[in-house]
């Protein structure tokens, strides 16, 4: 999942990434409002939490570009200014939640997950052949053997089961699990995918990552 976050505060803006990052999610940061509606409607994010005191446009202004282009997305208001009117006022204005500062990352988290089950109805179980992935408390297990796996390298089996049987490019997942400083240059997409075969797919009899020549990946325990 990939969340672009506007704030202006580069400290409180590191500190979101950071832990937005350790949950598994790939996130953009920017800290002005004027390229912020374009980048939302350029860029296939899955959610944005924007503050609202912003250099350049205004977080309302950058709030009324993203709904004119992209209704559906869903935005987080995340802001100083929080009385009942100004709540009120937000999420008028168009935005799915709107949150105070100070604020705790494990709600903020929770929240955006929240606005993406809403916006996305997606399973909170995806299962290809016996493997099983717990979406909700991020856990993942084959034939009941539970796997350990890293922030990242859950964000990858978690894309890549929810396109079941659909190959994805490289490119599709440098985009949605990694964010917009990510080197396209580097291995680190096949540095994943090895990691994932060895965790999950060595000494099982079906395996279910393959490589499709030419075009990505595919989990599946069809035929390739």
């Amino acid at each position: 999942m990939r969340i672009l976050v506007v704030e202006d505060d580069r400290k409180v803006a590191a500190f979101i990434q950071k832990g937005l990052e350790e949950e598994g999610f790939a996130v953009d940061v920017l800290n002005d409002g004027d390229e912020a509606g374009v980048q939302a409607h350029m860029v296939d994010y899955d959610a944005v939490v924007l503050d609202l005191m912003l250099p350049g446009r205004s977080g309302f202004q950058v709030l009324r570009d993203i709904r004119a282009r992209k209704a559906s997305l869903p935005v987080l208001i995340l802001s100083a200014h929080a009385s009942p009117e100004e709540r009120v006022a937000g999420l008028n204005g168009g935005a799915d939640d709107y949150m105070g500062k100070p604020f705790i990352l494990a709600e903020l988290s929770a929240r955006i997950r929240a606005l993406l089950r809403r916006g996305k109805p997606q399973e909170t179980r995806l299962r290809v052949a016996d493997l099983e992935i717990d979406t909700a408390r991020r856990r993942v297990s084959r034939g009941g053997r539970a796997i350990e796996l890293k922030p990242k390298e859950y964000a990858l089996l978690e894309f890549l089961a929810r396109n079941c049987d659909r190959p994805v490019t490289r490119s599709h997942i440098i985009e949605h699990v990694w964010d917009i400083h990510f080197d396209s240059v580097s291995n680190v997409v096949e540095v994943h995918i090895n990691s994932l075969r060895n965790k999950m797919d060595r000494d099982e009899p079906v395996q279910l990552i393959h490589t499709v020549r030419g075009v990505g990946y595919v989990i599946t325990d069809k035929p390739t």
